[in-house]
C-alpha cells in the first residue's frame, strides 16, 4: 500500500497513549506534504490518519467518513482536527464538523489553500478557465483524472470535457524537476497551455502550525 495512492490509514495511532495528543484526520491526497510538515516543524504531539482520497470521487461520502473517524478516535486525543477543505460537499462537511465539535481546514479545495485562500480567489476571475493539479494529482493523474473520465477508453471526450479550458496550472508544492515534467505531459496530453505555479504548501503550513 502507497501513501501516494491513498491509502495511508490509521498509522501511528496509539489508542491509549495518545492522550494529550491532536489527530489530524486528512484527505489521502495530503499524506505527502502533511508528514513532510510534521517531520520539518517536528510536530511529536501530532498524529495522522488519512481517508482515502478517491473519496474525492464521491464527494459526498465525505462526510460520513470524516464523522466515522471522529467517533472512533474522540476519546484518544486532546484535540482532532479535519485536514478537509470543502471539498465539494456542499457545506456539508462544514456542518458535520460543527456538529462534531471539531474544526477544519477553511476553503473551497486544496488547490485553494495550497496557492493561499485569499490569493486564489483574487485571481478568480482570470483563471476561470484553468484546470489545477497539485503534486498529487500530477502523480495521480491517470488514476484520477484520465481513468475516471474515461479519456483512456474514449478519447475523443477530451474535447468534450476539456474544451472550454486554455491551460493547465500545477500548483507545485516541491522543487521536483521530474514532477515539472510529468505534469508538462498531462497538459499536452489534455492538450492545454502548461503553467508551473510554487506555492510550497501555502495556508496549509499556516494552519497547521497554529494547531502547535
Amino acid at each position: 500500500m502507497r501513501p501516494d495512492d491513498t491509502t495511508l490509514t490509521e498509522r501511528g495511532l496509539p489508542p491509549v497513549q495518545a492522550r494529550g495528543r491532536i489527530l489530524l484526520i486528512a484527505c489521502g491526497a495530503l499524506a505527502h506534504e502533511i508528514l513532510a510538515l510534521k517531520a520539518a516543524n517536528g510536530w511529536h504531539h501530532v498524529e495522522l490518519m488519512c481517508l482515502p482520497a478517491k473519496l474525492h470521487l464521491w464527494p459526498e461520502r465525505i462526510p460520513d467518513a470524516v464523522e466515522a473517524a471522529v467517533t472512533r478516535h474522540r476519546d484518544d486525543f486532546e484535540a482532532i482536527y479535519v485536514v478537509y477543505a470543502d471539498c465539494g460537499t456542499g457545506g456539508l462537511l462544514q456542518a458535520r464538523c460543527a456538529a462534531l465539535g471539531v474544526e477544519m481546514m477553511p476553503g473551497p479545495h486544496c488547490y485553494a489553500f495550497f496557492d493561499g485562500n485569499a490569493e486564489f480567489a483574487a485571481r478568480a476571475e482570470d483563471e476561470m478557465r484553468a484546470f489545477y493539479l497539485t503534486d498529487f494529482l500530477v502523480r495521480q493523474f491517470d488514476a484520477f483524472v484520465w481513468r475516471p473520465m474515461g479519456l483512456d477508453r474514449h478519447p475523443e471526450l477530451r474535447d468534450v470535457l476539456f474544451g472550454q479550458y486554455e491551460r493547465l496550472i500545477h500548483l507545485a508544492q516541491t522543487e521536483d524537476a521530474a514532477l515539472d515534467a510529468k505534469a508538462a505531459d498531462c497538459a499536452t496530453r489534455l492538450g492545454l497551455r502548461y503553467e508551473r505555479r510554487f506555492t510550497g504548501y501555502g495556508d496549509l503550513a499556516a494552519e497547521l502550525a497554529r494547531l502547535g
